[in-house]
């Protein structure tokens, strides 16, 4: 007697979870060898495991980055089965994420989970690895792209059984990306200064090493920032007592 096989999940992230599963399962887990790897446990360390160590409130923000940096490099190198693991280590924030912007939501939540994920594995190839915070820079590249699908499928025009209205426009200050985006199209703050307020307050980025890619002095880098910030808050404290537009057939 044959035993029946699930289907493939649909879902991005479900699909996800099930391959990862399969990744881990024993008798031959994917592992990796924490004698290699300071503050993990001097032995192989099945990925399902590992995770669950990482996820732990104790667990030290250096050992995190050790794990991720490997696991970029290894999805990096290949063979591909490396690439799935580091997503599947990712899922649990994925989910996290995927949560959040989904929360009342226009539209399918397996197109926001598809581009979330899809935004996730674009960064695992392009993300920085030598900075600090590997993970969670990865899951906001994830979030950023989900973020761009929403706000563009808010755009589209909402069908009611009474006719047809305009979505309401996102409010400025409904995520940080999107901030900095509408504040350098309304002409608030310069491309340049939104590229250096993203990278070292979003992404944590050290403010010497955005002031070097920019060619500038830490003190220029610092005294641009803060002027910018200032330009910013101002502008969003004036949106924020502006009259609320109604909306409606």
């Amino acid at each position: 007697m044959t035993q029946s096989v699930s289907p493939w999940p649909e879902g991005a992230l479900d699909a996800l979870q099930r391959a990862f599963g399969l990744l881990c399962c024993r008798p031959q887990p994917l592992s990796l060898d924490g004698r290699a790897l300071a503050g993990l446990p001097a032995r192989s360390i099945p990925l399902d495991e590992l995770r669950r160590l990482l996820m732990r409130p104790d667990a030290s923000p250096s050992v995190r980055d050790t794990v991720w940096r490997e696991l970029v490099a290894r999805a990096r190198r290949g063979p591909a089965a490396w690439v799935v693991a580091a997503a599947g280590m990712a899922l649990p924030g994925l989910r996290r994420t995927a949560g959040a912007l989904s929360a009342g939501m226009v539209g399918e939540r397996a197109d926001l989970d598809a581009e979330l994920l899809a935004g996730f594995l674009q960064a695992l190839h392009t993300a920085d690895i030598d900075a600090a915070h590997v993970y969670p820079r990865l899951i906001r590249a994830g979030e950023r792209a989900a973020l761009r699908f929403r706000d563009a499928d808010a755009r589209h025009q909402v069908v009611s059984g009474g006719g047809f209205w305009s979505s309401a426009p996102a409010r400025p200050w409904d995520h940080p990306d999107l901030v900095l985006l509408r504040a350098v199209a309304a002409n608030v703050i310069t491309a340049g200064e939104a590229t250096l307020i993203g990278s070292t307050r979003l992404d944590l980025v050290p403010l010497a090493k955005a002031a070097a890619q920019a060619g500038i002095s830490v003190a220029a880098a610092r005294q641009r920032r803060r002027r910018a910030e200032h330009r910013l808050a101002a502008s969003l404290s004036d949106h924020e007592h502006a009259p609320t537009p109604t909306y409606g057939p």
